[in-house]
């Protein structure tokens, strides 16, 4: 019996301990208020779009297309113009009060950028500086949408609640997936996405330590947006018929069409962004002046098609319906690829995840609408515009699991599984092949990061030389013409120039005093600080 006993009681204190390096119950407690901190600030944030779309298309953000329809054309074509002028005065005003020190709103990468460089810390004050630009230029009618900026709500929230619990720089970068996973699920009502989304993109690994915590908040999210709203999924899934073997092959083929689509809108607003930044630069045009300009370019071509405005969710029902004819769905895909493309590139706040659905909404429709003929026995328009929505938007995104997702949660609808999975799938090669780079990661290059060579990258660019060199007492000045490291050179550039120079290790100075030695940086030191560096990010990626 004795024996018996100490045997449960070892049993008991070998499963206790087990449960503790799984579930660090602390981490799971604020993730869990995380999760339902975020669902209120994105209702919130849904709250003052509806309330700008309201001031400037006399409806809600659900029915803005309606509501500029019902306007007269110019007082329409004027409301985006007024929204980028209020917009600028905000941009200005956060830059010079060092809210916004870059003049420009923020989203998921500046997300992954917290996530990847800055131990998951965001700044309070830009994040509510960013929520303020984009409910603006989404309330009057920009064409971005409103989930990117839902997701860096949700961060920021992570980001300040750890202010008061200080974890380590692990759990916060956690916690700032438990965020965006909240945000996501509020969002579009679909914990499971927002799960996916927080590990696929903003935290880029699948460790088993960071599911739970993630899980917990996205599951607190989508339980306070369906008490405090609904449990209705965005978009009713339409009856589309029964699908087919055919359905599959045709998906591929409009899986490949929709990568082009993702590819030109990725290249479109790169070379936009770039011509505009050089034009601006040229001309000596100061950034605050972008927004109503691109608020012009988008009020004329809302004024063609109303469709355009906004998030454009009423717009993607209605073609789920079949209420356009394959050449106005053409019309307005285009319409918004370049509506999308101005107001990204000319600083209106918003994200790219609701123009790619819409985009991918229409073009699947009229793929459905000329395949009818050719196969009467498909699925109908409206099944192949659910399946483009997946396919444009995980391939702009670089997301494709949790588009998928996404899609299905949105829908309510699983029996298009194969046919979307392939879609998606085909749409991503294409779009890497031609484009390269997806929308965050473009971003985020054109600030110095290329998340696509892996932690090794990111450690390279971002430990400085001041962060891992010996430091030295006073040492005699040196010559001119000696080799030498600067304080805020990355780790990657002293590793190469002691390679270069075949020196076991070099001086290090003060760019603003190049003579004086303040430290030294040997080749082994810097190695081993790489190393260090190395096994500390895959252990947090695999454990």
């Amino acid at each position: 019996m004795n024996r018996t006993l100490l045997s449960l009681v070892v049993q008991a204190r070998r499963l206790r301990s087990r449960a503790t390096a799984f579930a660090p119950y602390r981490l799971w407690i604020t993730a869990a208020v995380i999760g339902a901190a975020a669902a209120y600030g994105v209702i919130f944030f849904r709250i003052a779009i509806n309330a700008v779309s309201l001031i400037a298309f006399g409806q809600t953000e659900e029915f803005v297309a309606s509501g500029a329809g019902a306007l007269h054309v110019a007082r329409a074509a004027a409301a985006p113009v007024a929204g980028g002028l209020v917009v600028s005065c905000v941009l200005y005003f956060a830059h010079k009060y060092r809210w916004l020190p870059y003049g420009r709103g923020q989203g998921v990468a500046d997300v992954i950028e917290a996530r990847a460089v800055r131990d998951g810390h965001i700044s309070i004050r830009a994040g509510l500086a960013a929520a303020a630009v984009s409910a603006l230029s989404i309330g009057s009618g920009a064409s971005t949408g409103r989930e990117g900026p839902a997701v860096h709500i949700g961060a920021t929230i992570a980001s300040a609640i750890d202010r008061y619990f200080k974890f380590s720089a692990k759990d916060r970068r956690t916690l700032l997936g438990c965020g965006a996973a909240a945000a996501v699920s509020a969002s579009f009502n679909a914990p499971l996405a927002g799960v996916i989304f927080a590990l696929e993109v903003v935290l880029g690994n699948y460790a088993l330590s960071v599911f739970g915590p993630i899980a917990a908040s996205s599951a607190v999210g989508a339980i306070v947006v369906r008490l405090l709203l609904d449990d209705n999924p965005a978009f009713p899934a339409p009856d589309y018929g029964l699908a087919s073997a055919i359905d599959i092959p045709l998906s591929a083929g409009l899986g490949v069409l929709c990568g082009l689509l993702a590819a030109t809108f990725l290249l479109t607003v790169r070379l936009l962004t770039d011509g505009v930044r050089r034009v601006a630069s040229g001309r000596n045009l100061n950034f605050m002046y972008l927004p109503p300009i691109a608020g012009l370019v988008v009020g004329l071509l809302g004024a063609v098609h109303p469709e355009i405005f906004g998030v454009g969710y009423e717009a993607v029902t209605r073609a789920l319906r079949g209420d356009y004819a394959v050449g106005v769905l053409v019309e307005i895909l285009v319409l918004k690829l370049v509506a999308t493309a101005v107001t990204v590139s000319c600083r209106f706040g918003g994200g790219v995840f609701s123009p790619g659905l819409v985009m991918g909404a229409f073009g699947g429709a009229a793929f459905g609408v000329l395949m009818t003929p050719i196969a009467p026995q498909a699925a109908a328009p409206a099944f192949y515009a659910m399946v483009g929505m997946g396919a444009t938007t995980g391939a702009v995104i670089g997301a494709p699991i949790s588009t998928t997702l996404i899609v299905f949660e949105l829908t309510g609808d699983y029996t298009m599984t194969t046919s979307l999975m392939v879609a998606v799938a085909l749409a991503t090669v294409v779009t890497q092949t031609i484009a390269g780079k997806t929308f965050f990661h473009w971003q985020l290059s054109r600030r110095g990061y290329d998340l696509s060579e892996g932690p090794q990258g990111v450690i390279l660019k971002t430990t400085r030389v001041r962060e891992v060199m010996d430091r030295l007492p006073d040492q005699a000045p040196l010559k001119k013409e000696a080799a030498r490291l600067e304080l805020q050179q990355s780790l990657g550039e002293a590793l190469a120039k002691l390679e270069t120079l075949s020196e076991p290790g070099l001086p290090v100075v003060d760019p603003g005093a190049p003579t004086v030695v303040v430290g030294y940086l040997s080749r082994v030191k810097a190695l081993a600080a790489y190393n260090r560096a190395l096994i500390a990010s895959h252990v947090e990626h695999h454990a």
